[in-house]
């Protein structure tokens, strides 16, 4: 018997590979991929509730690997058209491990394009497809371009949410509980972040260690070319499904889980990034203009930079406000999907990463909390996060998780 969610979630992590992005519409895509993944398992052989009414019912002959293959090669292809020939032949390589008389086979591609045109149904209009326009302010504080590129997905905002009830749900607080800006700036707390980013993550630093490097690019996988941060915790997903020696059906529940918190963190983070009175800015824009936020306990240095590069040398930040961060939003969400779902925080492994200035390095953790708290922090070390950046993200992301499995694909008694 194939495999095929974590086969699938392998072809959706090289599809992003492919196609690069920000990390929202890419959240999105694997949630889409898993939820009709986990509707084919979850119809066929029921263990939990299923998201979407109105499914087809299979012939009782159905092939379910085949079925599930179907499903996630429709979604993917209708996310991605551009990669259609790849996604074509991951689907016949796939097929080839399914052992299942040709009818049954049949029957499973009619059932699973059936429910990955449900999925893409349901999500039609959804908001991910409109462009908007971000103005970026020039006061002191106010986010602006770093060289990276304009405010990326600033309509993400808008998107409806997969489970949550509306984009402010889970919003954290303004940075430091200051509702101005200027109030802000001019704090205590503000210059204590501010001087922590500027130690730790400058692109010369003499302070952060080899170890806080490694966890800056371990856990950044910003670069196209990479399976992106969403990317990342759905590896740290196989693993752990694999050490547990997850049934078909235990796999699809937990991937589909994981998808639809992920997707709705995205919403989360990028609603206080863009929707409050406060969209602000990056390190290194904090750092060389520190002379305009009236703050006698920050100094500028005009020449700052972050650690953070992309592969010509280029030191960049990633073109959106910096409050909260995605990363931590995201491995939060995670992290709280995994402790509910295996009913304990305290399980051990080994991760692997994509980004390229750490190629082969493996960091291992035991708790899913451990990890996404040095997620947070590694924005930190890569100088592109304030602390608080990080803090809130997880605070957000960790209740959002709580919500999300509280309400969604619950097991049947």
């Amino acid at each position: 018997m194939s495999d095929v969610i974590i086969d699938w979630n392998n072809i959706y992590l090289e599809s992003v590979r492919k196609i690069g992005g920000a990390p929202c519409p890419i959240a999105r895509a694997g949630a889409m991929m898993h939820l009709a993944m986990y509707e084919v398992v979850n119809t066929i052989r029921p263990t939990a509730q299923p998201y979407l009414s109105g499914l087809p019912t299979p012939d009782p002959n159905t092939s379910i690997e085949a079925a599930a293959i179907y499903a996630a090669h429709t979604v993917l292809c209708s996310v991605y058209p551009s990669i259609v020939n790849f996604l074509n032949d991951a689907l016949k390589a796939s097929l080839k491990d399914v052992t299942a008389p040709e009818s049954d086979i049949l029957s499973g591609k009619e059932f699973g394009e059936a429910v990955g045109n449900l999925v893409i149904q349901d999500r039609a209009g959804d908001g991910s497809a409109a462009k908007m326009s971000y103005s970026p302010g020039n006061e002191p504080g106010d986010w602006r371009p770093t060289g990276s590129g304009d405010a990326l997905t600033p309509e993400w905002p808008n998107v409806k949410p997969f489970v949550i009830l509306a984009k402010d749900q889970f919003r954290p607080p303004l940075p430091g509980g200051y509702l101005k800006k200027r109030d802000l700036l001019k704090s205590a707390e503000y210059a204590a972040q501010f001087n922590d980013v500027k130690r730790l993550g400058s692109a010369n630093s003499a302070t952060r260690t080899s170890e806080q490097r490694q966890i800056a690019f371990f856990w950044a996988n910003d670069l196209d070319g990479t399976y992106k941060p969403p990317g990342h915790l759905f590896r740290l997903t196989q693993i752990v499904a694999l050490q547990r020696n997850q049934s078909l059906a235990e796999k699809a529940r937990l991937f589909a889980l994981v998808g639809l918190a992920l997707a709705d963190a995205g919403v989360v983070a990028w609603d206080a990034k863009y929707s409050t009175e406060i969209d602000l800015w990056r390190p290194e824009s904090a750092i060389r203009l520190a002379d305009t936020d009236d703050n006698l306990l920050t100094q500028k240095d005009a020449a700052w930079e972050p650690l953070s590069v992309n592969p010509a040398g280029k030191r960049f930040s990633p073109p959106f406000p910096a409050y909260v961060s995605g990363h931590a939003t995201f491995g939060a969400a995670h992290a709280g999907i995994m402790r509910n779902f295996f009913k304990t925080d305290n399980v051990s492994f080994e991760l692997d990463t994509d980004d390229p200035s750490v190629v082969g390095v493996k960091r291992a953790f035991n708790s899913f909390s451990s990890a996404a708290l040095e997620n947070g922090r590694s924005r930190v070390y890569l100088g592109v996060h304030f602390q608080w950046d990080a803090d809130h993200g997880y605070i957000s992301g960790t209740n959002l998780a709580d919500y999300v499995f509280a309400n969604r694909l619950q097991e049947l008694p």
